[in-house]
């Protein structure tokens, strides 16, 4: 059986993510300090409902397939009756034996069955080993949104810092300006554009906060803490994400196959419903079962315990079973369980092709995203150098406010363009890693 690594990690982290401090699950606030991205991780799946349901799910299936293994086991009745008769408006006397009452024991055992026992817990085993597979995919999905909306907040937090760079860059431009026209430079003008290009500076501050406090609330419903607490979270090391790291596609695609959860639960379904089948056919077969029976009684209820009592009777035997007509019920049955077996089948075939498009599509957007990225360092380089060599030629009298609040503009788009160029990588790098259903990397990269 085949699991992806990050089944059993995740089924250790509610014990292991802040062991020291309190019981995660239970934790009213989020935890003091600068939180990595593998704590906020750890910390939500801790405390996140859909992965537990999914993984009661998963025990639910585990506990039927141990079932299974009941049918390998003699199975073992006792019973007991005492009778009174009715007759002729008068009750006779109570009966501890015979056949109006008695104590008895029976067992029977399955000695051979063609293969239906073993057929069945096959069946069982497959669909456990499916449902596990599905646990491994909500698990990764829920992962892969938590890293989505933490690279989310790091890209709000740092707008919010551009955009305070840009209120500072035009309240200096503001300085300048009332400092030229009391001198008789320039005109007021000049001091009016630079209040315009003040607010509206101002204006894009509040909407970055804004942006900031709804990512931040995004982030901590994940984790299942109220949205209107704090959290503070680390950024990421700059020195990942390089075209050195890549993989070819073909590489991708054979890690695909060996880890994708949904390729295979699929690969499970379609064993389950091959076994399942088979069950179907087998079940108009034979069986063979070896019986035995004890029963005691007596003609009074104390005659019952005497150990000298004759009253104690047994059996044992061999029965052979098998179905010569049920209503046809048997035959649509095998046929049912062929055609949910072919449908199986042609969804293993369905699930591979989208999974090696997602595969295909991740990769291609995760290279894009490298080379916008590094387009958005040459443009903020850029306009950092137009824009300050603006400011010194307005100073010096050889440029204007408008040419001057041009390059301000033009800075602040590349701010924005370059902090979300960085954190987009940052997120389709964990697209790609989901699409191969290795997301766990993605975490140990960021160690």
């Amino acid at each position: 059986m085949k699991y992806t690594q990050l089944s059993v990690i995740c089924a250790l982290l509610p014990t292991i993510a802040f062991a020291t401090d309190d019981d995660c699950m239970t934790r009213r606030t989020v935890p003091d300090g600068v939180l990595d991205l593998e704590t906020v991780v750890e910390l939500g799946l801790c405390r996140n409902p859909e992965t537990a349901s999914a993984y009661y799910s998963l025990e639910a299936t585990r506990l039927n397939k141990n079932a299974g293994y009941a049918d390998y086991l003699p199975s073992v009745n006792a019973s007991a009756s005492f009778s009174k008769s009715y007759n002729n408006e008068r009750w006779g006397d109570w009966q501890y034996s015979g056949p109006g009452g008695g104590v008895s024991i029976s067992a029977t055992y399955l000695i051979f069955d063609f293969g239906k026992r073993l057929a069945n817990l096959n069946q069982l085993a497959a669909t456990w080993r499916a449902t596990g597979f599905d646990y491994d995919e909500r698990v990764q999905n829920y992962v892969y949104g938590v890293i989505g909306a933490y690279y989310s907040l790091l890209n709000a937090d740092a707008d919010v810092e551009s955009a305070k760079t840009a209120r500072s860059v035009a309240k200096n431009a503001l300085d300048a300006a009332n400092q030229k026209y009391k001198s008789g430079v320039v005109a007021r003008a000049d001091v009016y554009k630079a209040e315009t290009t003040l607010a509206s500076r101002d204006l894009d501050l509040e909407r970055a906060k804004n942006n900031r406090e709804i990512s931040k609330g995004t982030l901590l419903t994940k984790l299942a803490f109220p949205a209107d607490q704090d959290i503070k979270i680390a950024d990421m090391s700059g020195d990942f994400g390089t075209p050195r790291e890549n993989k070819n596609i073909d590489e991708l695609i054979e890690i695909a196959r060996e880890r994708r959860p949904d390729l295979l639960r699929a690969s499970a379904n379609k064993d389950a419903a091959w076994h399942r089948r088979n069950v179907a056919f087998l079940k108009n077969l034979p069986s063979i079962s070896a019986t035995g029976s004890v029963s005691w009684g007596g003609d009074s209820f104390g005659d019952m315990f005497v150990p000298t009592s004759e009253k104690i009777n047994g059996s044992i035997g061999i029965r052979a079973s098998m179905p010569i007509f049920a209503g046809f019920a048997n035959m649509y049955g095998l046929r049912s369980a062929q055609a949910s077996y072919d449908s199986a089948t042609e969804n293993v075939r369905s699930t591979n092709n989208n999974a090696m498009l997602d595969v295909f599509s991740a990769y291609q957007n995760y290279k894009t995203a490298q080379t916008v990225l590094t387009q958005t360092v040459t443009l903020l380089k850029s306009a950092t150098e137009s824009e300050r060599l603006s400011a010194g030629m307005y100073r010096a009298g050889r440029s204007t406010m408008l040419d001057w609040q041009t390059a301000q503009s033009e800075l602040v788009s590349a701010q924005k363009q370059n902090n979300a160029a960085k954190y987009d990588l940052y997120t389709k790098r964990a697209a790609l890693a989901l699409a191969i259903g290795d997301i766990k990397s993605e975490l140990e990269k960021d160690e």
